[in-house]
């Protein structure tokens, strides 16, 4: 027969685990330290415990305490590798204003928690063109004729399908951001060596826009000012590479097609 000491225990250990699990699957979709402090006290609040969030380059640590009880459990969970993806980070802080507002149970809060996670992504045809319009229309506001506007449009809309194929695949990020970049680059440099526009330069330059890692340059500021420094620093670090990963794409395909650039 269970204890009441032996079901606060099982009861604090499986409330750890679902925050642990919300923690990381929150960081992985590209949200800022100061939101899953935030999201992740006003769920605890509500199931009735008190959490501590340390947030590491790759782990997440949660330390929790029931108000009253002496001692604290520390649980650790790596952080999800599920990309940018601002539905899920909306939902998902969705999530954290219901249980807080309807104090929602534990069973509950997971049975919606794995619903949120299992949905699929949507927007995987409509992305890709919404891009390529996005870094036609940079194109033209840099000073881009048509026909450059019209290369950096497929240019894009190929680099970002191979994109979505090679993370679908499960390949590494830094070698899929130097192939999406070197297939941009390339279309842009066989149009170029075809006299299609009379602003090469600029159409290679925005054909690899898309490949930008603005999220993670953003919340590197964004927890650099909240205090989070550690945090900060490694996901500036992670934003260099993958731009310098871009850069070696776009220098490749400029080098062997021979084009004279610099």
């Amino acid at each position: 027969m269970m204890t009441t000491e032996t079901y606060m225990e099982s009861k604090l250990r499986e409330t750890g685990e679902f925050l642990a699990d919300y923690t990381s699957w929150l960081c992985g979709s590209g949200a800022t330290c100061i939101r899953i402090e935030k999201n992740v006290g006003r769920m605890s609040r509500a199931l009735g415990v008190e959490t501590g969030v340390t947030v590491m380059p790759r782990h997440i640590q949660l330390s929790l305490t029931v108000p009253g009880v002496p001692g604290q459990k520390i649980f650790v969970s790596p952080i999800r590798k599920c990309g940018i993806n601002f539905t899920l980070n909306t939902e998902l802080s969705r999530l954290s204003w219901r249980i807080a507002d309807n104090h929602l149970d534990l069973d509950t809060s997971r049975r919606l928690f794995g619903h949120i996670i299992s949905a699929p992504v949507g927007g995987k045809r409509a992305i890709p063109l919404l891009a390529s319009l996005a870094n036609a229309s940079f194109c033209r506001l840099f000073g881009g004729d048509a026909a450059s506007m019209l290369v950096v449009f497929l240019a894009t809309l190929l680099g970002f399908y191979l994109k979505q194929w090679m993370l679908g695949c499960g390949r590494d990020l830094r070698l899929t951001f130097v192939c999406c970049a070197f297939v941009s680059a390339s279309v842009c440099a066989g149009a170029t060596l075809f006299g299609w526009g009379d602003t090469p330069g600029i159409a290679m330059a925005t054909s690899v826009l898309y490949l930008i890692p603005g999220v993670p340059y953003i919340n590197s500021a964004s927890d650099l000012i909240d205090g989070h420094y550690l945090c900060s620093f490694s996901r500036f670090v992670d934003a260099c590479v993958l731009t310098a990963c871009l850069s070696i794409g776009l220098c490749a395909a400029i080098a062997i097609f021979g084009l004279k650039y610099f």
